[in-house]
């Protein structure tokens, strides 16, 4: 593709050159290690370093120009494009080469605090019940067309949405469900693309080492339903139990759906679970729009989950689907990687490994577990390193507050000390006369934590959830909460019969 059309809509402080503007671009990149013959580079500011400072390398690999939001340096050898804004212009020239996917495939992205894996995972597994060929992009993997691909973040580069999409269209595919992260809104990721629904689960205190604000969190948020280019989603599905779902601000161009719990009769279109049965086993409940009813089954526990699949439900609503797809779709879900997941190896007690790591998780994952009507609960957390100190106070509070007792640990604590990231945390705990363990060597913890259980209590592994790794000053380990909990329980003596 021309360089010109590829660069179309991008707004530009330099011109094109004029010899440069018919050559042929053969492909994008924001990484100089990935470029070849004919490239376009695109250098912005990443959370650790500066892609201008690989311009160069760039160019010696083959690129055709750089594009950056930075005026060219002294030394540097090449064509340079400058553009207002780096990852804004990777995201317009990235839609132009793949030739605007997101105008044939249909896009749902759901952001909030909380509930966005889950609830993602719900669209997409309705979805393949309808027979739909689908991709997935979010926390724990992304899948494409029945293919499974590692996750790098949870909402990537917008160069690396448009290949995906690419490639699902390539496939056949027709749908795309991805996490839109705060992150990812706010620099520009999804900047420019075509949805057909946005969801939102909720909003609670998280990321302020980033937004800084909760207003600037907000204001983040509010990006999937206003976008600052292209057009809003043609429909939004909106958790109307939550408070701050009365400040998002939507275009008379969208069609919300509002799903809740709680009756909201001055809703328009209203999707609300009544008849709610919750046990071990799952949830049960009846699915209410309008004047019709159905009713849906899941093997996923907790009221919290309530909300996810009434997401997933208003989501499938706007895409037509029917009753029996959305019964068979959230039916068909019988686990989400590190949400609530159990650790089983024949003990007498539960023991659960949960992705909670703020305050409202914590509180969220704790009643979870009080709903199970156990003995005792016990929960172990830590908070992560490089982040917003001022929530760990409030996630001590949570645990000590709710549980019978908590092993405090460390979770990722990248460059801070674990002891001084504990102390933060134990601030909280201490507002309370609950029992509290202290160990930072998070594999000790684990086993204090089990080892402390009887029967009928859940032990709560809070924090970490499906990672595999631990951060840790030098870089990461291999670390997986649920196969430390497996080796603390079996050298205990517990072994699953088979």
């Amino acid at each position: 593709m021309e360089l010109k059309r590829v660069l179309e809509g991008v707004p530009l402080i330099s011109e094109i050159p004029a010899a440069l503007a018919g050559a042929e671009v053969r492909g994008l990149a924001y990484d100089s290690r990935r470029v070849e013959e004919g490239y376009l580079f695109f250098a912005f500011a990443g959370a650790k370093t500066d892609g201008a400072r690989f311009a160069n390398a760039a160019v010696e690999n083959g690129a055709l120009a750089v594009v950056s939001e930075s005026p060219a340096f002294a030394g540097f050898n090449g064509m340079w494009l400058h553009v207002p804004h780096g990852r804004q212009a990777l995201a317009s020239a990235s839609r132009n080469f793949y030739n605007k996917p997101d105008e044939r495939l249909a896009l749902t992205a759901v952001t909030g605090t909380n509930g966005k894996t889950t609830s993602t995972l719900l669209i997409d597994s309705i979805l393949r019940a309808a027979g739909k060929t689908t991709a997935l992009i979010g926390t724990i993997e992304y899948h494409l067309a029945g293919r499974v691909l590692p996750a790098v973040n949870t909402t990537p580069e917008s160069l690396d949405l448009f290949r995906m999409f690419h490639d699902l269209e390539q496939a056949g595919g027709t749908h795309a469900t991805l996490e839109a992260s705060s992150h990812a809104l706010d620099l520009g990721r999804i900047f420019a693309m075509q949805f057909h629904t946005a969801g939102f689960t909720n909003f609670t205190r998280d990321h302020l080492d980033y937004h800084h604000t909760m207003e600037a969190y907000f204001a983040a948020k509010q990006l999937l339903f206003t976008p600052r280019s292209g057009p809003p989603p043609r429909f939004a599905v909106v958790n109307a139990d939550d408070e701050a779902s009365s400040r998002l601000r939507f275009s008379s161009e969208t069609e919300v759906f509002w799903y809740g719990i709680r009756q909201q009769p001055s809703k328009e279109r209203w999707v609300r679970a009544t008849d709610i049965s919750s046990s071990f086993e799952g949830l049960r409940f009846t699915v209410a729009v309008g004047d019709a009813r159905f009713a849906v089954e899941s093997p996923l526990v907790g009221h919290i989950n309530v909300y996810n699949i009434l997401l997933a439900c208003s989501a499938a609503l706007t895409y037509g689907l029917s009753e029996q797809d959305i019964q068979n779709g959230v039916r068909e879900l019988r686990s989400v990687p590190g949400r609530f997941e159990r650790v089983e190896e024949g003990q007498p007690f539960m023991v659960v490994v949960d992705y909670a790591h703020t305050d409202d998780a914590l509180r969220n994952v704790i009643t979870v577990a009080r709903q199970m009507k156990p003995k005792r609960v016990i929960t172990l957390f830590g908070c992560g390193g490089d982040r917003d100190r001022s929530k760990r106070p409030l996630m001590g509070m949570a645990a000590a507050e709710l549980s019978d007792s908590v092993v405090l640990t460390s979770d990722n604590p990248r460059s801070e000390d674990p002891l001084a990231i504990m102390n933060d945390a134990m601030v909280g705990v201490q507002r309370y006369d609950t029992p509290c363990a202290a160990e930072p060597d998070r594999e000790r913890a684990i086993k204090k934590a089990i080892e402390s259980a009887g029967p009928g209590d859940v032990v709560i592994l809070a924090g970490k959830g499906h990672e595999t790794y631990q951060v840790l000053r030098d870089g990461p380990i291999p670390f997986d909460d649920r196969q430390v909990a497996r080796r603390a329980l079996r050298s205990f003596g517990y072994k699953r019969s088979t």
